[in-house]
């Protein structure tokens, strides 16, 4: 399991809190998912039951559902959840924190505690069939009307688990002739209003996780926009810094699971181990631990109250490296994962290979992080 560093706060204070959720764990195992039950609604009796111990939004204000302690406290969940190989705590701290930020009092009171207890679950509309890792090329658009409230035309793709959820955090376009940056605006749409359809996309693997959003005419109250105008790409840009934090996710401790089990292997058979697979057992271990520091300074720059920005573009691309050849290099040393039905390693492969896609792709976040950080010149070549 990863060890968290000492310097963020009270260690004592931390290390009570892991024993206390560590003895919570072992009264309260995983419940069995049953044959034909969907995976959301698995995990939505996960979220509940972790909810009902206190595990959930434990760095959310208590007069919102919270606990009040800090981000650290909840990394440290997710990072004994990883640890055992077990789901994560439902991965709503970004959109909570957006909330919490953007939102207004009467949205932060009503909509926040269901979010926390799974009452109410949440699908991200961001990407749109011709604007996926071109956030700011987002076509669909809110028009305000003379009454003051909004009607809403467009379509977003890749919205996991929208058929199962009760509301959507929507980015849309309010003025089409700003910057695209500055244009772009947040709202919380029901997704039981008239004008909006959920249609889920098979996957080749034959899951539903993915679905298209059509919004024909949807009219939201301005209530419903979170923020002002145009706060939609810095409220964006928020929830993809906890998207990418692999600590906040507990995607680490998993790492760090799988990084164990290939030292192990590499140490029992290394006289049988060619030399290039102890090599990339050894970059590995080094990706690892390199976005294991990374992901420990972010968290740092949130304690110390630092916003959100393009810096989680580098955040990205490490997890994407680290995830992808972690699991192709596991897959030879467990060559035996590739004809075990379900395994494991096999499973998290493929899923690994939308890594470098999803969230924005890889060459958009090079794009970023060469504009909005290296401030290099555009190169206007044909």
């Amino acid at each position: 399991m990863t060890d968290l560093p000492l310097d963020f706060g009270d260690s004592a204070d931390l290390e009570h809190l892991r024993k206390e959720f560590r003895t919570w764990l072992a009264g309260h195992p995983l419940p069995e998912r049953g044959a034909d039950e969907p995976i959301p609604v698995h995990l939505r009796r996960w979220h509940r039951m972790l909810h009902s111990g206190g595990w959930v939004g434990l760095d959310v204000l208590r007069e919102y559902g919270g606990r009040g302690l800090t981000a650290l406290h909840q990394v440290a969940v997710s990072d004994e959840l990883g640890a055992r190989g077990a789901p994560g705590v439902p991965r709503i701290g970004y959109l909570a924190h957006a909330l919490l930020e953007f939102g207004g009092e009467e949205q932060r009171r009503n909509l926040l505690p269901r979010m926390l207890s799974g009452d109410d679950v949440w699908c991200q509309g961001f990407s749109e069939p011709g604007a996926g890792s071109d956030l700011a090329g987002m076509t669909t658009y809110a028009q305000r009307q003379p009454s003051g409230h909004y009607t809403v035309n467009g379509q977003k793709l890749w919205t996991s688990y929208a058929q199962y959820s009760e509301y959507c955090l929507l980015l849309a376009r309010t003025d089409r002739t700003a910057p695209a940056h500055a244009s772009i605006s947040a709202f919380v749409l029901p997704l039981s209003r008239a004008g909006v359809t959920v249609r889920p996309l098979r996957a080749a693997n034959g899951d539903d996780e993915f679905c298209e959003l059509f919004l024909d005419n949807v009219h939201l109250e301005q209530s419903e926009r979170i923020g002002a105008e145009g706060d939609g790409w810095a409220l964006a840009m928020t929830t993809v810094s906890y998207e990418r934090n692999a600590l906040d996710t507990g995607h680490l401790s998993k790492y760090g699971l799988l990084i164990e089990r290939l030292r192990r292997r590499a140490h029992a058979h290394r006289e049988s181990l060619p030399d290039g697979l102890l090599s990339q057992i050894g970059r590995c271990v080094v990706d690892y631990h390199v976005l294991v520091a990374h992901a420990r300074r972010r968290t740092a720059e949130r304690l110390a109250g630092k916003a959100a920005g393009p810096e989680s573009s580098i955040d990205k691309l490490l997890m994407t490296r680290a995830e992808q050849r972690l699991y192709e290099t596991a897959l030879k040393v467990f060559p035996e994962e590739l004809y075990a039905d379900g395994g494991e390693v096999l499973s998290d492969y493929f899923y690994s290979r939308a890594a470098s896609v999803y969230g924005g792709t890889s060459q958009i976040q090079r794009n970023i992080i060469a504009k909005r950080l290296l401030r290099l010149p555009a190169d206007h070549r044909a």
